[in-house]
């Protein structure tokens, strides 16, 4: 199978200014970029004027995003070999996040939280901090995973 997010370099240079290639490349490479970790919780909407739009499910998810902002916007630059994005624009829109299809719903374990996690969580009297808190330790456990698998089996240059 051809990796798209690999294709885009390419393909962005022979077609010169194009909006709609410019779009579908930024958004396939957040998706490459941010790793199924964030894929419940931000999801591209839209590019205009090199403006990256990701919609976010909540004010928390919005803040860390924010101030992952420049980093991820330079991997995505790096994967598309060009300046396709200059800044992201992180929308607090829960509803965008849980009508689009998710590509990863066939996962291997629903990525329930862990147990010690859950225990940890029990001790959180606040119910909305103690969900904010097994989100956030569920999303960091799956992002380390996915971490480990691009290492295992890392992208090969083109």
């Amino acid at each position: 199978m051809i990796d798209a997010a690999l294709l885009f370099p390419k393909l962005l240079e022979r077609a010169g200014d194009n909006p709609e290639l410019a779009a579908a490349a930024a958004m396939t490479a957040w998706k490459r970029v941010a790793g199924e970790g964030l894929a419940h919780h931000a999801t591209p909407i839209s590019l205009r004027d090199k403006t990256l739009t990701v919609a976010v499910v909540d004010d928390v998810w919005k803040k860390q995003l924010e101030t992952m902002s420049k980093e991820l916007t330079s991997r995505i630059n790096k994967l598309l070999r060009g300046e396709v994005v200059t800044t992201i624009d992180f929308r607090v829109n829960a509803r965008a996040i849980k009508s689009r299809p998710q590509a990863g719903s066939a996962r291997t374990n629903n990525h329930r939280p862990p147990a010690n996690v859950i225990a940890s969580a029990a001790e959180i009297e606040d119910a909305d901090l103690r969900e904010r808190f097994i989100r956030a330790a569920t999303n960091c456990i799956e992002r380390r995973e996915a971490n480990r698998r691009e290492s295992a089996n890392p992208a090969p240059d083109t």
